[in-house]
């Protein structure tokens, strides 16, 4: 029999009534919230330094002060990783609500205070990503509601599944599968239809429900959703997650390293996609920990240039600008978005922007230093100045980076509702991670034939996000026969010249034939991850569909080809 495991929630700010949705739209067994992110960590590192009861994600809380009686009422169980930096503070404040749940804390991610000591630096948090067997045993200790700090998202899933099966450590190909569904349903609605490329397809976008995995013992699963919630879920809708935020094909977590290479999926009738024949293997030795630092002080400034001379009137304002700063920032950057057009209808249409960004590690430097050379040039610069706002105070901005730890470093514990401890012990079989981009393109489509030149976007699908400072960006096609040309046309080549900021920088490409995708890595793009705002989109949400908007070669023959996918 299977495990239904929902999801309420994607990110720390998702829909708040979710969780009543999910409660009262169906059968389920387990609820998950997946509520953070590494910008998620940075914020509540600096919240619980303000206030010590401070630290998790209080949105949870509200949605459990409204549905737990509900929770206990209906059987279902309550996984979720919103403890954040203060685990222990949900748990207290859970119980304060005063209803009969035995709660459980997984404890032991926070490295933090011996950072120094274990090579980590020391940063504002120091938090390591840990697996699922702790989820597993407070539920298995019977648990309805299990709290969590820094697990890895899929362990939402994963615990649920281990403590339903009896799974152990050897049981590889089973955790990898569970693996796989929990990266699908992680992300709530993106799994349903949400930000989904190919927008028209579906047919009921406004409010999309959010999705369920129905685990199986051998880690087989089906994605689907609550019958009469909206959105959708196909091959196309869990494709463009699976391909979310991954690296190669191998998907390292502290239980099992997941090959994605592996991955089938088939539409088996409406909102119903399985997954199947993923396969495990040994997790690596080391823990990823994740490590937010204060990295200094931002502060920015928008003018808006219109109509004629766009170019001069943007360096007569540089030169100003940098005339009159009295501060030598440590950073100071400038970026002309030529959003204007000729004989433009609109003043809007007809304008571009000027954005000047600067960062120090003091407050001052880039505090009323910076804004007053901008605020007084109001009446002395380009004609038709302008500014999108005025500049305010200086920001302190954070900074991601990884660290790695051995297995063993973290104290991985799980706190049961009568207060007693049961430690985790770490995996006895790891091995080392290997890098596995996939099989090589294979002979590319008759060049002979016609082509048109067209946006890529017509054929591919992409969705996009950040890795720390990394970008990935995963792109698919939805028919057999475009795949081989799809697979042909990516290469490091192709995309530093699509995307010309990638051009200075690594890139590395992961073919995985088995969905039809090719997964793309851009070291670096994000800077020093999303906090550092070191680009136009921080986080790489747009970069999928702008590598869609540009122009390529596509053969003629795949234009007419039929795209969607088979239902049975």
């Amino acid at each position: 029999m299977s495990l239904r495991v929902g999801n309420c929630s994607g990110f720390y700010g998702d829909r708040l009534a979710a969780m009543r949705e999910m409660l009262e739209g169906g059968e389920l067994d387990v609820l998950t919230g997946d509520y953070l992110a590494e910008l998620t960590m940075l914020i509540l590192g600096r919240d619980r330094a303000g206030d010590p009861a401070a630290g998790y994600a209080r949105t949870f809380l509200t949605q459990l002060r409204d549905c737990l009686r509900l929770a206990l009422d209906r059987g279902v169980r309550i996984v979720s990783n919103a403890g954040g930096v203060n685990p222990p503070g949900l748990v207290a404040a859970i119980r304060e609500l005063g209803l009969p749940a035995k709660v459980a804390l997984v404890r032991g991610d926070d490295l933090t205070a011996r950072a120094g000591a274990l090579g980590l630096g020391s940063p504002l948090g120091a938090h390591a990503y840990l697996g699922a067997f702790g989820i597993a045993r407070a539920l298995a200790a019977g648990a309805d509601v299990v709290v969590t700090g820094r697990v890895t998202d899929a362990s939402l899933v994963v615990g649920p599944a281990i403590a339903h099966f009896g799974w152990d450590r050897t049981d590889l190909d089973a955790l990898a599968g569970a693996t796989v569904a929990g990266h699908v349903i992680e992300c709530g609605t993106q799994a349903t239809g949400g930000n989904y490329p190919f927008l028209d397809e579906i047919a009921d976008p406004i409010h999309p429900g959010f999705p369920i995995a129905e685990v199986r013992r051998d880690g087989s699963s089906a994605i689907t959703k609550h019958p009469g919630s909206g959105g959708a879920v196909t091959v196309g809708t869990v494709t463009a997650q699976l391909v979310y935020e991954v690296g190669d094909a191998r998907y390292a977590g502290p239980d099992v390293t997941t090959r994605l290479d592996t991955v089938s999926l088939r539409q088996a009738g409406p909102d119903r996609v399985e997954i199947t024949g993923v396969r495990g293997e040994p997790p690596p030795p080391d823990l990823k920990v994740c490590r937010t630092s204060i990295g200094g002080y931002r502060n920015e400034m928008t003018v808006v240039l219109t109509g004629l001379g766009i170019e001069a009137k943007a360096a007569l304002f540089r030169r100003q600008f940098e005339a009159a700063c009295t501060a030598d920032p440590a950073e100071l950057t400038w970026h002309l978005a030529r959003l204007d057009r000729p004989d433009a209808p609109t003043q809007q249409q007809a304008s571009a922007l000027l954005t000047v960004v600067a960062r120090d590690p003091d407050e001052k430097v880039v505090g009323r230093a910076f804004s007053k050379s901008g605020v007084e040039l109001a009446l002395a610069s380009y004609p038709g100045f302008f500014s999108t706002a005025p500049p305010g105070r200086a920001h302190p901005y954070g900074i991601f980076t990884a660290g790695f730890v051995p297995q063993s470093v973290a104290a991985h514990e799980v706190v049961l509702d009568d207060g007693s401890v049961v430690p985790i012990d770490p995996p006895s079989l790891t091995r080392p991670l290997e890098p596995l981009p996939g099989p090589p393109p294979g002979p590319a489509p008759d060049e002979a034939g016609p082509s048109r030149r067209l946006p890529l976007g017509i054929l591919a699908g992409a969705r996009s996000g950040d890795k720390g400072g990394d970008a990935n960006v995963g792109v698919w096609v939805r028919d057999d026969s475009a795949y081989p040309w799809l697979a042909s046309l990516i290469t490091e080549r192709t995309v530093r010249k699509l995307l010309p900021e990638a051009a200075e920088l690594p890139v590395r490409i992961t073919r995985l034939p088995g969905i039809r995708a090719v997964n793309i890595v851009i070291e670096g793009l994000l800077g020093r991850g999303v906090a550092d705002q070191a680009r136009f989109d921080p986080q790489a949400k747009g970069l999928g569909e702008w590598l869609r908007s540009r122009h390529v070669d596509i053969p003629a023959s795949l234009l007419a080809a039929p795209a969607g996918e088979e239902e049975e």
